[in-house]
């Protein structure tokens, strides 16, 4: 693997215990999802207990809320990361920017090479990161469902170099150390692919993703 190792983000944390594990392995990023009806949802109240004194950035998983609400979860739950996984317009980013002090992560769900492009064109001038997450008809995220890494990393420099990319979607100890390799990450963000059940997770797995993603790649 060439170039800086990517921060590592652990999302969908429910426990406390499951935080002090992710940041006692070395995860820069903890992710709480707030939006209503997940697996893993929480709320803004919860996700700030859970959070509480660790020393890492804190994000927060939002789907097509409204500026005001997003506001009041983000600092019910002391976010510095607001991570956008619905049809949220540049024009809301713009509000929300205005708003807070957060940095704000577009994500994106690209089936191929042309959704890619679009998605890069819409943002990029308006979102501090594009985060890359896998298409699935369930859900907005959370899935383990990648996207077409290979397509994508073909046309990776359609993003400017100013904006950071962030990769989601069906990363695992097995594939973390490939994604980066491919698409130069600035950070790499794993939910299920360290669980042993939906929001409670593998102290082992993060462990085995942290110490694959920081060992040279051989294959």
């Amino acid at each position: 693997m060439s170039g800086a190792t990517p921060a590592i983000k652990v999302c969908g944390i429910t426990r406390r215990a499951d935080a002090e594990a992710a940041v006692a392995a070395g995860a820069a990023y903890l992710g709480v999802v707030l939006a209503p009806g997940g697996k893993r949802t929480v709320s803004a109240e919860a996700a700030g207990e859970l959070l509480r004194g660790l020393e890492v950035l804190r994000a927060g998983v939002f789907v097509d809320a409204g500026t005001p609400e997003l506001v009041r979860a983000a600092e019910a739950a002391g976010l510095h990361v607001l991570q956008l996984h619905g049809d949220e317009t540049p024009e809301q980013l713009a509000e929300l920017r205005a708003a807070g002090p957060w940095t704000l992560w577009k994500a994106l769900r690209p089936r191929d090479a042309d959704e890619f492009r679009a998605g890069v064109e819409r943002y990029s001038g308006v979102a501090d990161a594009i985060l890359l997450d896998g298409f699935s008809v369930q859900a907005h995220g959370g899935t383990g469902t990648r996207f077409p890494w290979e397509a994508v990393a073909a046309h990776r420099d359609l993003l400017p170099a100013h904006v950071p990319l962030v990769v989601a979607g069906g990363l695992r100890p097995d594939n973390v150390a490939r994604a980066a390799a491919l698409l130069r990450p600035a950070v790499v963000d794993v939910s299920s692919g360290v669980e042993s059940a939906p929001g409670i997770k593998d102290p082992r797995a993060i462990r085995s993703f942290v110490a694959a993603l920081r060992a040279p790649l051989t294959a």
